[in-house]
């Protein structure tokens, strides 16, 4: 614990087995509580490493339900064992799992109730290996998304998040895609409800191992993305209604 509260690590993961050791070895456990791994159907051996690792909450699911899917049951399980913090981490060892203790530590401080590490703050992307076309993309949908959701972060796409209870509490993520373009939706919600998100640098590391969407995928989520955007501001006019902004 820090100052009392409990923090929680949770893993979506899906055919981690060649990164999954690494990442867990990395996390820092003298601050971390609790690890939460979901696998959504995986068909390596992720779940018995897990279990030789010592990982003590493993959710399998029977089915694949999709990356947003993963991370409902993660947050839901996080919140059920009586998280105060919870920190999101892929399993693929792409993002530093060093950070989690400064991360932790800007929320039980009551500095900011949500961060994203950010590969873009810094030369992290590119210098990691992020392909050009991503890093563009990247550049384009942050600036778009800025614009609609009058924000200023560096980057919306980074899976590395920590927020408070009180944040994943306050908004209706189980409302939202089982898609990729989860990860936007639950940040709209957010700022929706008039939370701040704070953002710190982050080294990232592209390798063939660790998980990647191919580039159709890619396209459908940006489309999403962009749709999560105008949803967002026509709620903001009073145009629409929608159901994952306004749902508690």
């Amino acid at each position: 614990m820090i100052k009392g509260k409990k923090v929680v690590v949770i893993m979506p993961a899906y055919n981690a087995e060649r990164t999954l050791e690494k990442t867990y070895r990395a996390i820092p456990l003298d601050v971390v509580d609790e690890v939460v791994l979901t696998d959504d159907k995986s068909s390596d051996n992720t779940v018995s490493l897990a279990r030789e690792l010592g990982i003590h909450h493993i959710i399998e699911h029977e089915q694949n339900k999709g990356y947003g899917g993963n991370q409902k049951s993660c947050y839901n399980k996080a919140l059920e064992i009586g998280a105060d913090v919870v920190i999101m981490l892929h399993p693929d060892y792409q993002y530093e799992p060093k950070l989690i203790e400064s991360m932790a530590y800007l929320i039980v401080n009551d500095v900011y109730p949500a961060v994203i590490a950010s590969r873009i703050l810094g030369k992290g992307a590119l210098k990691g290996g992020m392909p050009m076309y991503k890093y563009v993309a990247n550049r384009f949908l942050t600036l778009f998304q800025n614009i609609l959701l009058g924000q200023k972060l560096s980057e919306y796409h980074s899976g590395y998040r920590a927020f408070s209870k009180e944040v994943l509490t306050s908004i209706d993520y189980n409302d939202n895609s089982d898609d990729f373009v989860f990860d936007n939706q639950m940040l709209g919600q957010i700022f929706y409800k008039g939370f701040e998100i704070a953002e710190i640098t982050c080294p990232t590391k592209y390798f063939e191992e660790a998980s990647s969407i191919n580039f159709k995928r890619s396209s459908i989520y940006g489309l999403g993305v962009l749709k999560v955007s105008l949803l967002y501001r026509f709620n903001k006019w009073g145009i629409i209604n929608s159901s994952i902004f306004n749902s508690k």
